[in-house]
C-alpha cells in the first residue's frame, strides 16, 4: 500500500501548543490522505488546543493541520489515529485526550442538519516506525476484556451448582468439600447481576432507547423464566403445582425498575443502590410487622421461599427484589469507573474492592450488623466455615461484600488476563444469557444419561420439580464429589462450541433479536 505524505508537528517545551485537526484529512499515517473529490465535500472541525505535558494532551484548536498527524513533546510521541470526519458546518467537534486511552469526540449541534462522526478517535503511543497494524493494541474495545473474563468465570462457576442439583448432594454441607462446592457458586449471582447493571450503562452510551430496552428484555426474562427455564429444570408440565422465581426472574424485574431509574442521574441511581445494599438488613425485617396489608407481596419483594408459595399460584421466589435491585443499580453506577482511564480505574476497583473486603470481615467478625445468622465457633460446621456461611436468600449486607469485593478487585487482574482460557472465557461471558439458557437443559440430560449407566435406568426422581420442589433423592443415588466435577467439566466443554458459534454470530450481525438472547 502506498504511502501518503506524513504531517508533522513539533511541540516546543512550553507548557502549551496548539494544534488543529481538520476533518477532512486521511484516515490513517501510511494511507493516502483522501481524494480531492472527499475534501471537496467542506468538511471541518472546529480548532482544538492542545496542551503538551508529561501527562498527555487535552486540548482545543486554532489552526488547520491534518488529522493523521503525530505529535512529538520532548521525547514522548502519541499517535492520532482517526478516521474521516464528515461534519455539515456549524456543527462544533470537541476532542479530549487521556494518556493510553481513546480520543474521545463528542459534537454540539446548532442545527438541524444531519452530522456524521465516527464514535471516537484512537490514540497509543507511537514505535519509530509505525505501520497500521501496530496501532491494533491501542485501539479502542467496544467490550471490556475483564467484564467478559469475569462473566464467563462466573458462568462456568454456575454450572457446579446446577450440576449439583442433579446430583443429590445438599447445598453445603457437613465436610468442607460439599461446602465449597457451594460456596464458590456464591459468587455467580452478585457478579451477574452487578455486570447485567454495567452492562445497561454501557449500552445506554450507545443508545438513546435504554429504558424501552431495559423494559421489554424485562419483561422478556420474566416470561422465560416461567416457561422455558422452568421446563429445562424438570423436564414436566406440571406448572399448576410448581413455578420457580429464580435468577432470570429476579433480573427481569430489576430491568423493569432499572427502566425508570436510568432517567435519573447516575450520582441519583448510585444513591438508591447503595443505600438498599446496606440498609435492607436494618429496615425491612421492621417493615415486615409495620406494613401487613402488603402480604404475599413481601414474598416478591423480600422474604422469598421461607414461608412457601405466594398466595394463590405455586409461584416459589428464590430471589427477591431487595436486595437484587441495589446490586443493579449500584453496578450501573459502577459503568462510570470502567469509563476511566486504565490506571485511575484500576486503583479505584482495588480500593472499591479491598475496601468491601476488609469491611466484610469487621462487620462479619465482631457480629455486629449486616447478616441476620450469626457466626458462631460453636455450630456443626467448623469455625472458618461459620464465618463463610453467609445469608443468601435474601441477600445480607454480608453475603454481598464477601461476593462483590473480591469480583471487582479482580478487574485490573483480568484486564491483564490472556491465552487460550482467558479467551475461553471471555467467550462465555460474551453470550451470558445464552450460556444460561441451554445450560440447564444440557446438565439436565446429563444427568439422565449419568442415572441411566449407573442404575440401569432414567430415575423418575429426575423428573421432579427441581431445584427447590423435589423431595429428597432416593436411596443409592447420590454422586460422589467427583462425578459432578466430571460432569460438570463435560457440560462446560459442551457448551464452548454452540457459544463460540453464537459469539460469532453477534459480532456478524446486527438484527434486534440477538439483543434479547
Amino acid at each position: 500500500m502506498s504511502s501518503g505524505p506524513r504531517s508533522t508537528t513539533t511541540l516546543p517545551p512550553g507548557p502549551e501548543s496548539r494544534v488543529m485537526f481538520s476533518a477532512s484529512d486521511c484516515a490513517c499515517i501510511g494511507m493516502a490522505p483522501m481524494r480531492a473529490r472527499a475534501a471537496a465535500k467542506g468538511s471541518w472541525a472546529r480548532p482544538v488546543a492542545a496542551r503538551a505535558s508529561s501527562g498527555g494532551i487535552s486540548a482545543s484548536t486554532s489552526a488547520p493541520v491534518p488529522i493523521a498527524a503525530i505529535i512529538r513533546n520532548q521525547s514522548r510521541r502519541v499517535l492520532l489515529v482517526a478516521v474521516r470526519l464528515t461534519v455539515h458546518p456549524p456543527s462544533r467537534v470537541a476532542v479530549q485526550y487521556v494518556p493510553g486511552a481513546v480520543l474521545s469526540v463528542s459534537t454540539h449541534k446548532r442545527f438541524s442538519g444531519r452530522a456524521r462522526l465516527p464514535r471516537r478517535l484512537h490514540v497509543g503511543p507511537m514505535s519509530a516506525s509505525f505501520s497500521p497494524a501496530a496501532s491494533a493494541p491501542v485501539a479502542s474495545q467496544s467490550r471490556i476484556a475483564s467484564i467478559d473474563l469475569i462473566r464467563g468465570a462466573v458462568m462456568v462457576l454456575m454450572a457446579i451448582d446446577h450440576v449439583r442439583v442433579y446430583s443429590g448432594l445438599p447445598a453445603g454441607g457437613p465436610t468442607a468439600g460439599i461446602f465449597f462446592t457451594r460456596w464458590v457458586t456464591h459468587f455467580v449471582a452478585p457478579a451477574f447481576i452487578f455486570l447485567a447493571g454495567t452492562s445497561a450503562f454501557f449500552y445506554g452510551r450507545k443508545h438513546s432507547n435504554l429504558s424501552r430496552f431495559l423494559f421489554v428484555r424485562g419483561v422478556w426474562l420474566v416470561l422465560l423464566e416461567l416457561t422455558v427455564i422452568r421446563v429445562a429444570w424438570t423436564f414436566n408440565l406440571d406448572f399448576a403445582n410448581y413455578l420457580l422465581a429464580g435468577v432470570i426472574w429476579v433480573i427481569g424485574w430489576c430491568m423493569l425498575l432499572m427502566a425508570v431509574l436510568v432517567r435519573r442521574r447516575v450520582r441519583t441511581i448510585a444513591i438508591i443502590g447503595l443505600a438498599i445494599i446496606t440498609l435492607h438488613n436494618a429496615l425491612l425485617p421492621p417493615l415486615l410487622s409495620a406494613v401487613p396489608a402488603l402480604g404475599d407481596l413481601w414474598k416478591v419483594l423480600y422474604i422469598g421461599f421461607f414461608n412457601g408459595p405466594v398466595g394463590g399460584t405455586s409461584l416459589i421466589v428464590l430471589y427477591t427484589i431487595v436486595p437484587w435491585i441495589g446490586v443493579m443499580a449500584a453496578g450501573y453506577a459502577f459503568g462510570t469507573v470502567l469509563t476511566m482511564e486504565p490506571a485511575r480505574r484500576n486503583g479505584i476497583c482495588v480500593r472499591i474492592g479491598l475496601g468491601a473486603i476488609a469491611l466484610f470481615v469487621v462487620l462479619r467478625g465482631t457480629n455486629l450488623y449486616g447478616d441476620p445468622r450469626p457466626w458462631s465457633a460453636t455450630t456443626p460446621l467448623p469455625a472458618p466455615l461459620s464465618f463463610l456461611n453467609t445469608t443468601k436468600y435474601p441477600a445480607s449486607l454480608s453475603f454481598l461484600l464477601m461476593t462483590l469485593g473480591p469480583t471487582i478487585a479482580l478487574i485490573p487482574l483480568l484486564d491483564r488476563a490472556r491465552g487460550r482460557i482467558a479467551n475461553w472465557l471471555a467467550i462465555f461471558g460474551r453470550v451470558p444469557f445464552f450460556y444460561y439458557v441451554l445450560h440447564i437443559p444440557l446438565i439436565h440430560a446429563l444427568a439422565l444419561i449419568v442415572s441411566k449407566i449407573r442404575l440401569g435406568e432414567v430415575s423418575p426422581w429426575l423428573f421432579t420439580n427441581h431445584p427447590m420442589g423435589n423431595p429428597p433423592a432416593p436411596d443409592g443415588y447420590t454422586w460422589s464429589l467427583g462425578l459432578l466435577y466430571l460432569v460438570w467439566a463435560v457440560s462446560v466443554l459442551l457448551l464452548y462450541f454452540p457459544c463460540r458459534w453464537y459469539a460469532d454470530l453477534k459480532a456478524r450481525r446486527q438484527d434486534w433479536w440477538l439483543k434479547y438472547l
